[in-house]
């Protein structure tokens, strides 16, 4: 017979401090969680087995909806494995483009991470300033891609469009002003007496514990693991660039937040430097399976305009054979598996989502805390449920 005192509690889908439509079963003795279920599946849309009946070009804007929040890795990383398998040489321009797109989409993550997570504890302040600087970001995605949110950006063999001059000159001034933002950030949190009471200790996951249960990103950095994707096996022209990778001392909530504000840091870093090493050329590579004609292409030439045509309604036919490919997302490992059978569709598609992983941890960490420290738990883990839940 169970304890009487034990009660069983839905904690989500509809609770804000769950980030999206996750479910949390707990068993809880008073104010202590004893045990904890996860029910994920609610966003489902079954993103893998869509690819199958998508052409590769049609399947980048499916990919941006799994984290919404970074959508322009989820681009890179999918395109990368297309690319991979084609054995596709990617103009310097573009590359550099594509780091520029991403690492502003990291640090627009971390804000929005941090400006919920601190709202979570009772901090409403870091939200005002967070958007504040996060919709300069947005402002600036909008002009390159024409979207907010959702950019379809990425493309096989590049990117989308140029950026302009405006956007260009929006990330200079954006990287001249974010240090002394981050500094308003940190005045707000990081010795406020509350923030470190509710993040200081709760939550370890050791160095062991974090390997063992695959965590990746600042979850696994937060541990002391030093491990990023962008310095361990850089990818897309990283290797170029010079940028620190923090970890943690304890792995508690407390050193997940500390990881998430250096990598703002160091994205920042990397931006200035790209803007400096910037190349001239081309944002599209020329090889003739995935050519697409320049803005003024003549009509005139008959022979490449059938041949766009042709590519552009049957798409781009991919080598047989299968790879895998993972970049570092703002939460993580994020990676591609594509099985191809030389068409223009994948025969198979497996996504590997650094939320859903990293999520496994939770009830290890929630046994024996407060519930009120579980919500802490659960936000520094920093989960988007598009990604989850496919």
């Amino acid at each position: 017979m169970p304890d009487s005192r034990e009660v069983t509690l839905n904690f989500g889908p509809q609770h804000p401090a769950t980030h999206g439509v996750l479910r949390l079963v707990l068993v809880l003795d008073g104010e202590y969680v004893k045990d904890t279920k996860l029910y994920y599946g609610y966003l489902h849309r079954g993103m893998e087995k869509l690819a199958e009946s998508r052409t590769y070009d049609q399947i980048i804007p499916m990919v941006d909806r799994l984290d919404y929040l970074a959508a322009m890795s989820n681009g890179l990383g999918y395109v990368l494995a297309v690319e991979k398998m084609m054995d596709l040489e990617i103009p310097p321009r573009a590359q550099y483009l594509r780091i520029l797109a991403t690492e502003m989409s990291r640090i627009a993550s971390h804000l929005l991470w941090l400006a919920a997570f601190a709202i979570d504890l009772g901090a409403i302040t870091p939200i005002m300033y967070c958007f504040r600087e996060r919709e300069i970001l947005m402002d600036i995605f909008e002009e390159v891609s024409g979207a907010r949110l959702t950019y379809n950006y990425m493309r096989i063999g590049g990117v989308k469009a140029d950026f302009s001059e405006k956007a260009l000159t929006s990330i200079r001034e954006f990287v001249k002003i974010f240090p002394g933002k981050m500094k308003d950030y940190e005045t707000l949190l990081n010795t406020n007496p509350v923030f470190v009471a509710r993040t200081k200790n709760v939550g370890i996951i050791s160095a062991r514990d974090a390997v063992n249960f695959g965590l990746s990103g600042p979850c696994l950095r937060g541990s002391g693991v030093k491990f990023d994707l962008r310095k361990n096996e850089p990818y897309a022209g990283y290797e170029n660039f010079s940028f620190d990778v923090p970890t943690g001392a304890i792995g508690d909530v407390y050193d997940r937040y500390l990881v998430r504000m250096e990598e703002m840091r160091q994205s920042n870093r990397i931006l200035e430097q790209a803007l400096d090493k910037l190349p001239a050329g081309e944002i599209l590579t020329s090889d003739p399976r995935v050519y697409r004609p320049p803005k003024d292409h003549a009509l005139d030439n008959v022979e490449s305009l059938i041949q766009y045509c042709y590519i552009a309604m049957e798409g781009i036919r991919v080598p047989a054979g299968e790879c895998y490919t993972r970049i570092e997302a703002p939460k993580g490992e994020l990676g591609f598996y594509i099985v191809s059978d030389g068409s223009a569709k994948p025969y198979r598609m497996y996504i590997r989502p650094p939320s859903f992983i990293n999520l496994d941890i939770v009830p290890k960490l929630a046994e024996g805390r407060l519930v009120a420290d579980l919500v802490s738990i659960l936000g520094s883990i920093d989960i988007v449920l598009g990604e989850v839940d496919k």
